[in-house]
């Protein structure tokens, strides 16, 4: 067993034992769970193939989440805690977490059993299925962690055929009294400064150095490749980046406040070669392994403001995120699941081009936004929405398929929060229901936002002809093919009536040119 210090096995007790399991992406030490120790308590928690291999997994992704969790156990061990760990390579790993639970249960002759309720609708019905047939009392508790109730949006959205955002997001504003003045008003006048947060990024001022420690987990990456887990991407193994535990989050957190949310708001949606993070604050994977809770990041945001030392308008453009976007997502997923994966509203099918798994490919957007993702595991929002879903989306790439190397490539990516954000928000799978509109861009945008398109094999400007942006034909053949259900969107009235003024010669040009496109999509 790697993890020397913990025990084999866990030792027969002679007094009743409730064996409460936890979770990879559950490492919150301050949960009530934790409040006292307990000798009639043990926790359990697993390295399993059956977590890694359910889709392939960017390397970081796996290292980070077991190097967390592996300190995890090390602190409840040494806040006196009876933890009982199987590693990915133990003897004793049956890979699955049934037949762990069957193990672990019988050695301890546990009397009752007790889980926190995951976020991932998998792994729920698998533990309610699970729990059913136990000859113990078994109970889920909360985890503790989310504003919301997993049935709150529905209800908040009952009757209701479109979920806008903005409108749950106001009910969050309220309901717990954020960015809200005395006179129960928004501050500053309005809900949403979005419009103030479009700005492209000059080179100034400067994009604060990374204040994240490196660990190296080359010894554990090892034993992650011994034990046969696939995986790709880099496994950055001798200098990994992401946080180990709590302290390591809150310093993340407090150099971001500091150092880096003054300008996010400027600079939120801009894009550049010269930088991979910009003003964004890398905080997802600790908020989603629940390192962090959500309610301290946006009451230091708030108070960053409130004090001067951030602007409202980003303040609240990274607190919309938290409070409004995340919350609100997870709603649609617990709302929708577990038919919400097999959306497909638009028939796309195509399969993903093979420059998905290297990078290689011409259209230096692309290129890296693609290879930044495989190199450390991340993207941001802009990257991941308005280049790599907007051209999945443009080409007719499947969205089930997309969805896999989303959940599989990003470090923060976990079901719940990521599948509601590809199929509706990404590729418009869900017809409509989570946005109002296709999020769809001609070179133009991407130009607009970054400097990818300067130097690039492609020129932004042509939409036809061998060299012309790839982006330009795709865009208007998209709303060309599916005007049949777009054209009544009323946000795409002015894309249609430019549509209408084409020449029929331009029109068969275009189509001729994106069909060549969408035949050859691993040549561009």
């Amino acid at each position: 067993m790697v993890l020397g210090a913990l025990p084999p096995h866990i030792e027969k007790p002679r007094m009743s034992t409730c064996l409460r399991l936890i979770l990879g992406d559950q490492l919150d030490p301050r949960h009530s769970w934790f409040d006292s120790r307990r000798d009639d308590v043990v926790y359990l928690m697993m390295e399993v193939r059956q977590e890694t291999d359910y889709v392939l997994h960017h390397a970081q992704k796996i290292l980070a989440i077991f190097a967390a969790m592996r300190d995890f156990a090390r602190q409840l061990r040494e806040a006196g805690h009876r933890v009982h760990y199987l590693a990915i390579d133990d003897a004793e790993n049956r890979q699955s977490l049934p037949a762990n639970l069957d193990a672990a249960i019988a050695a301890c002759r546990a009397t009752a059993f007790e889980w926190q309720s995951p976020d991932e609708w998998r792994l729920d019905a698998q533990l309610v299925d699970y729990a059913r047939q136990l000859a113990i009392p078994a109970q889920a508790v909360d985890s503790e962690h989310f504003y919301t109730a997993r049935d709150e949006a529905a209800a908040l959205f009952e009757d209701r055929k479109q979920w806008l955002m903005e409108h749950f997001y106001r009910h969050m504003r309220r309901r717990h009294g954020v960015l809200m003045d005395a006179a129960g008003k928004p501050a500053g006048g309005q809900w949403n400064f979005d419009h103030d947060n479009r700005k492209p990024w000059p080179g100034i001022p400067c994009v604060p150095a990374d204040p994240r420690v490196r660990h190296d987990h080359s010894a554990l990456w090892q034993t992650i490749v011994a034990a046969g887990v696939q995986s790709f991407g880099e496994p950055d193994a001798d200098r990994l980046a992401w946080p180990l535990n709590r302290n390591e989050a809150l310093a993340q957190l407090d150099a971001f406040i500091d150092e880096v949310l003054p300008h996010f708001g400027d600079f939120q949606d801009a894009m550049s070669l010269r930088s991979t993070r910009l003003f964004h604050s890398l905080l997802s994977f600790a908020l989603n392994v629940k390192m962090l809770n959500p309610r301290e990041v946006v009451a230091k945001a708030e108070a960053a403001w409130r004090d001067g030392r951030v602007p409202l308008a980003a303040a609240e453009g990274f607190i919309r995120q938290i409070l409004g976007w995340r919350e609100y997502v997870r709603g649609v997923y617990w709302a929708h699941m577990p038919g919400y994966v097999e959306h497909n509203a638009l028939g796309h099918d195509a399969p993903l081009p093979a420059w998905f798994w290297t990078g290689q490919t011409r259209m230096r957007c692309l290129a890296h936004a693609i290879g930044q993702s495989l190199q450390h595991a991340y993207a941001h929002h802009i990257q991941r929405l308005m280049v790599i879903g907007n051209f999945a989306l443009l080409a007719g790439l499947s969205p089930q398929a997309v969805h896999r190397w989303y959940l599989g490539v990003y470090i923060d990516a976990f079901e719940w929060l990521e599948l509601p954000n590809t199929l509706g928000m990404s590729q418009h799978a869900d017809g409509g229901l989570l946005a109002t509109k296709p999020y769809v861009s001609s070179a133009a945008y991407i130009d607009r936002m970054s400097d990818y398109c300067k130097g690039c094999h492609y020129d932004r400007k042509a939409r036809t002809g061998a060299r012309a942006c790839p982006f330009n034909a795709l865009y208007w053949d998209f709303f060309a093919r599916h005007g049949a259900r777009l054209q009544g969107n009323q946000r795409l009235g002015m894309v249609y009536r430019q549509l209408a003024k084409m020449d029929a010669a331009t029109q068969e040009a275009t189509r001729a040119q994106a069909a060549s496109l969408r035949a050859r999509l691993d040549e561009l």
